[in-house]
């Protein structure tokens, strides 16, 4: 069983601050995974069978929302988590007026958010060392 909790500011998802450090930075070797957005940023936490098992973030940026930062603990991988966050978290970007998402995709991750409505534009770049793919969805 599933249970989607929306909650702003990390400081008050000490849940999603441990999938992301176990994720991103032992899992895939980031080191910049925490920024002074994450304090205002709304955190898609889900929990399975009472276990924080997926997370993701939703901020209004200089270009509009974007959703970012989502991961699945290894253990609860291939589930639909990962979908599940980011139609959460659409969810609330529209409930507060976001007529379209944006985000930074993985290159590795691009066939997950294409398969979800995304849309690739503009040129591969490289996060501390990852290639990435800039990629929009209209609500």
């Amino acid at each position: 069983m599933n249970e989607v909790r929306i909650i702003q500011g990390l400081d008050n998802a000490p849940e999603a601050e441990a999938i992301r450090r176990e994720v991103f930075m032992e899992e895939q070797g980031f080191h910049n995974e925490f920024d002074d957005i994450d304090k205002r940023a709304y955190h898609a936490v889900i929990y399975t069978d009472g276990k924080a098992s997926a997370v993701g973030r939703l901020f209004d940026g200089r270009s509009g929302w974007h959703i970012g930062r989502v991961a699945v603990r290894k253990e609860f991988r291939g589930a639909g988590l990962g979908a599940l966050v980011v139609m959460s978290l659409e969810e609330k970007a529209a409930s507060l007026g976001a007529e379209c998402i944006r985000l930074s995709a993985q290159v590795r991750a691009q066939g997950f958010y294409e398969r979800l409505g995304y849309t690739a534009e503009g040129e591969e770049y490289l996060d501390e060392t990852c290639p990435h793919i800039a990629m929009y969805k209209m609500l």
